[in-house]
């Protein structure tokens, strides 16, 4: 590949701030070929206007002084930035071009992209498959590019991190490359080595994480196939994947879409790549809702609030059990939902013993494996 044209595709939901870093970060990425797409899902904080504001001149976002980071994004690059603005409808016809390619002429010259910022308003919160859904359609209309970047709106970038990503697609039976997703607060530490072990019917297609929580070390810095799947907050994805499979699967709303992007792409014969050279520095918990850690069994947890407990309580059981209906049959579904049963009582264990709403948490439990098993997916209620 020789310095194809990637789209960078950042999805915003009330994380202004956090996109305003992350943009400044990638406008100063190394790559000489990329066209950069912020997706908003209807944020109720305005998120928008904020961005446009930012992309004007009249807005910059504070940065932390004392973090070790801030020279990624700072300071800010120099504004007006031209950008065009789309409804989702305006997106999925593949935008106006002309429009854009007459913006191109008044691109500073401090950035490292040619291209205008590209904004949807997709005017709906239907999730991270969705919004993300919108953005490639917006690409495939356009059909000037050959591979997609998915990259969470809370991360900041190295500015190499999208060139050596770009370098391992040398073998065209890769599919989807990721990075090293390091801590933001803690930036020699990993979260998680760009994916996951193997996905199966047992694990509810949740593979382990690769080295999470280690030192990044030279010896982990580099290319291997990825057994599980490339987790989400940092996706370089070849364009025939999704010609190919098709786009993300919506019926999730959150949580687990990459997995099923990235089963059924290796099940189409896509090899997944990590390439750990690539790195991408993501703000871990920050809008998480989780209080204080408590000791149950041996185990520890953070106790999540009751909003974010539809998410870890409710949105991931149901999403595991549609996974391995939708790839193993509904056999193995009831099978999985079986071997769940010692976890599940320890969870509803650990409610009755430090949570508040503890019959609305254990319901949202059941509910939540109940609705994966008859396909109930979709928004869930109370996530605005």
């Amino acid at each position: 590949m020789n310095n194809p044209k990637i789209y960078i595709i950042l999805l915003n939901y009330n994380g202004w701030a956090d996109t305003i870093e992350c943009l400044e970060s990638v406008l100063r990425n190394d790559y000489p070929n990329y066209q950069v797409i912020v997706v908003d899902n209807n944020s109720p904080d305005n998120s928008m206007a904020y961005i446009k504001a930012w992309a004007e001149g009249k807005l910059d976002v504070w940065v932390n002084p004392s973090s070790p980071l801030r020279k990624l994004s700072f300071p800010p690059a120099p504004k007006p930035i031209p950008y065009v603005f789309y409804t989702r409808e305006e997106a999925e016809k593949g935008g106006n071009p002309k429009l854009e390619e007459n913006l191109k002429e008044n691109i500073p010259d401090s950035i490292t992209t040619t291209y205008p910022l590209v904004f949807i308003q997709t005017g709906h919160n239907g999730g991270f498959a969705f919004g993300n859904n919108v953005a490639i359609k917006y690409a495939i209309g356009k059909g000037d590019f050959e591979c997609v970047w998915l990259l969470n709106n809370d991360t900041v970038i190295e500015k190499d991190s999208l060139k050596l990503m770009v370098e391992t697609f040398k073998d065209k039976s890769i599919g989807i490359v990721g990075s090293a997703l390091l801590i933001y607060d803690e930036p020699n530490l990993l979260q998680v080595l760009c994916g996951t072990l193997k996905l199966n019917w047992i694990n509810g297609g949740q593979g382990k994480y690769i080295c999470p929580k280690e030192k990044y070390t030279k010896e982990l810095q580099k290319n291997f196939e990825i057994p599980g799947y490339i987790v989400g907050a940092s996706m370089l994805i070849r364009k025939e994947v999704f010609q190919n499979i098709g786009l993300f699967d919506e019926n999730y709303f959150m949580w687990a879409e990459e997995a099923d992007l990235c089963f059924r792409a290796f099940k189409n014969g896509y090899k997944l790549y990590c390439c750990g050279s690539s790195k991408v520095y993501h703000k871990e918990g920050a809008s998480s809702g989780q209080g204080k850690t408590k000791s149950l069994l041996s185990k520890k947890s953070k106790r999540p609030s009751l909003k974010r407990f539809i998410i870890t309580g409710y949105l991931d059981r149901r999403n595991q059990v549609y996974f391995v209906k939708k790839h193993y049959g509904a056999f193995y579904s009831v099978l999985y939902i079986s071997l769940y049963a010692p976890n599940l009582l320890r969870r509803i264990l650990g409610i009755l013993l430090f949570d508040d709403f503890k019959l609305k948490r254990i319901s949202l439990l059941f509910k939540g494996l109940w609705d994966g098993l008859i396909s109930k997916m979709g928004k869930p209620e109370r996530i605005e």
